[in-house]
């Protein structure tokens, strides 16, 4: 039997997390390559398309197709996340279990599921962000009525409407003053729900669930345990900020010596290909937590390592996660 299954505490969950992933570096860091690879695809399509508006000086009926199409790219990124962290559970669930994990195997299997895992995380996605997207659509509607339409792209075009006109910035000031408190509810909802769903991706892709039963389970499962979860998240993007530093060292210089000005579309690539080394290197390490949290508590809640124990006793019939197919 695996000698991990046992109720463990948070300093152990984050040990195990460290040793699972330095151990099988290569297999969790190939697997968050697949996806972060068609996340940077979707990022370097979406810059490609400020270029066809006219990037940096676009048209002010373009701003609200510039502003969808961020929305767009956030919902595909969103979905590519998570299939991401469907597979790497996948592959942590096999190794967790003593089982052998690959990157091939660990990547179709994602596949066969591949309607539910999107729906799982279309329906999660709504569910905990709907008001903050909304809320953005109103800054965005209220910004782009009162200052100049390419305020987006050109910081001192604010400045020069606020010499030029202080009435609409005396405005968009009070606008904002209404809508900050409303970001601040949205966000604490926003990581509240997501929480309450963390596990709902390791419970459909053990569990063979549907998206609705995923999603009912994370809800038992993580109960008394979301702020222990909630800690993962918050060192994970601890982390995560500080490569985006150092990786983008050379844009935030760049930003610095050249302030309000449009960064060139050459230098956002690049700061995109620093997301990409920092999501393949992080991204592994956030999955691989859940999964160990998804165990945790299935072992303190139901007894599943009496339950794993009788079935390598062959006293129970076989677990429901198959051994991975390396054909």
């Amino acid at each position: 039997m695996n000698n991990q299954l046992r109720p463990m505490a948070l300093g152990e969950i984050l040990d195990r997390t460290a040793e699972l992933y330095r151990t099988h570096f290569l297999v969790f860091v190939g697997i968050s390559a697949i996806f972060a690879g068609m996340m940077l695809a979707v990022q370097v399509l979406y810059l490609r398309s400020l270029i066809l508006l006219g990037y940096p000086n676009m048209m002010a009926h373009w701003q609200w197709g510039t502003a969808s199409g961020a929305v767009v790219e956030a919902l595909v990124i969103l979905m590519l996340a998570g299939l991401s962290i469907a597979a790497i559970n996948r592959a942590v669930a096999w190794v967790y279990l003593d089982k052998p994990a690959t990157i091939r195997a660990a990547a179709k299997s994602v596949l066969p599921r591949l309607r539910t895992y999107l729906w799982l995380m279309t329906i999660t996605g709504f569910r905990a962000w709907t008001p903050f997207a909304v809320l953005y659509v109103v800054f965005f509607a209220v910004a782009l009525a009162v200052l100049p339409h390419d305020f987006m792209t050109n910081p001192m075009a604010a400045q020069n409407a606020a010499q030029q006109n202080p009435g609409a910035i005396l405005a968009f000031g009070l606008s904002m003053l209404i809508l900050t408190p409303l970001f601040a509810l949205a966000l604490l909802y926003g990581v509240w729900m997501s929480l309450r769903y963390s596990l709902a991706v390791p419970a459909c892709v053990v569990e063979d669930l549907p998206a609705s039963g995923a999603i009912k389970r994370s809800v038992n499962l993580t109960e008394g345990s979301r702020g222990r979860i909630f800690v993962l998240g918050l060192l994970v993007y601890a982390v995560r900020m500080l490569l985006g530093i150092l990786f983008g060292f050379p844009l935030i210089a760049l930003a610095v010596k050249h302030p309000g000005q449009p960064l060139p579309l050459g230098w956002l690539t690049v700061q995109q290909i620093g997301v990409f080394l920092s999501s393949t290197l992080i991204g592994p390490i956030y999955s691989t937590g859940l999964t160990l949290f998804y165990y945790d508590q299935r072992i303190r809640k139901e007894g599943f390592d009496i339950e794993w124990m009788m079935q390598a006793a062959g006293l129970s019939p076989q677990p429901e996660l198959p051994a991975p197919q390396n054909s």
